[in-house]
């Protein structure tokens, strides 16, 4: 088992993703990169505590490879856009991967590297790679959240779509 931690705007659309990928045995959504150990929800809305909407995704490394997880990434969501997906825009939005290992640190740069080359973006990728630092879990409510919660008008508006669209493209 290996473990990713990635950060692509909302968490909730993020979970929503990589629930459906193969190899992919559990996924928390939580807060990363800040300056306190535990913040609350409350806290990383208010764009005072540096952490951003993550999710740490346990997946077998036999199934599925980091490169594969960090290929996904790039492609469901803009990593051009700083510190915004969407409506959504703060600090806490923006798109970063936390690495757990040098191995991963160097994957991820060399990932970033080909993807703003050959992956077509309009602009620059501003993707932040950092190692991980003060992870927590989010509070239970935003754990599932689509899966739970999939009436609610952010998730029928926002999270639907993107799931639909990287579904209709991943066939």
């Amino acid at each position: 088992m290996e473990i990713a931690t990635l950060g692509a705007g909302c968490f909730w659309c993020v979970e929503a993703i990589f629930q459906s990928i193969p190899g992919v045995m559990s996924i928390e959504p939580g807060y990363a990169g800040g300056k306190i150990e535990i913040p609350t929800y409350e806290q990383v809305c208010s764009g005072s505590t540096g952490h951003a909407e993550v999710c740490r995704i346990e997946f077998d490394n036999n199934i599925l490879s980091f490169i594969e997880l960090i290929d996904i990434f790039w492609t469901t969501h803009d990593p051009t856009t700083l510190n915004r997906q969407g409506a959504d825009s703060g600090t806490q939005y923006r798109s970063v991967i936390f690495y757990h290992s040098k191995k991963q640190q160097q994957t991820a740069e060399t990932s970033k590297q080909h993807a703003d080359t050959q992956l077509g973006f309009d602009s620059r990728i501003v993707t932040e790679i950092s190692p991980v630092a003060n992870y927590s879990s989010a509070e239970d409510y935003h754990h599932n959240y689509f899966k739970n919660n999939p009436n609610a008008p952010y998730c029928q508006f926002v999270i639907k779509p993107k799931v639909e669209k990287f579904e209709k493209n991943r066939n």
